[in-house]
């Protein structure tokens, strides 16, 4: 997918963040494969294993998956490498300009937020 092909305007094989299965303790439950929205998981039907197909299609920083595997057989880098990419490639800057552009749509939802809270 094309909208997956940078983070921020970076390219996105020059960060290093994707996931990794330990096939020794995959159950093959399947879990990955619904659960992430990128398409980063196939599953191979002989071996009754979750695969990675596309790891650079995740999202840095993203761990749902490892999260929600119920074997633990899902690893990713240490947090620090999507922090320090951020930091290397200025994403903070690109950001805080996102952050201006979209100021008046920002200030309209966090006003509804702010009306609604403690109304359930």
């Amino acid at each position: 997918m094309e909208e997956y092909k940078t983070w921020f305007g970076v390219p996105r094989k020059e960060i290093k963040w994707y996931p990794r299965i330990d096939p020794a303790k995959c159950i093959g439950c399947g879990l990955c494969t619904q659960v992430c929205g990128r398409g980063v998981y196939s599953y191979d039907f002989a071996d009754r294993k979750s695969v990675v197909i596309k790891p650079y299609n995740c999202l840095v920083g993203c761990l749902t998956c490892s999260n929600l595997c119920p074997a633990g057989a899902i690893d990713f880098p240490d947090p620090g490498v999507a922090r320090d990419a951020a930091r290397k490639f200025g994403i903070f800057k690109v950001v805080r300009e996102r952050l201006k552009e979209h100021f008046e749509e920002f200030l309209e939802k966090t006003e509804k937020y702010r009306e609604n809270v403690g109304k359930d």
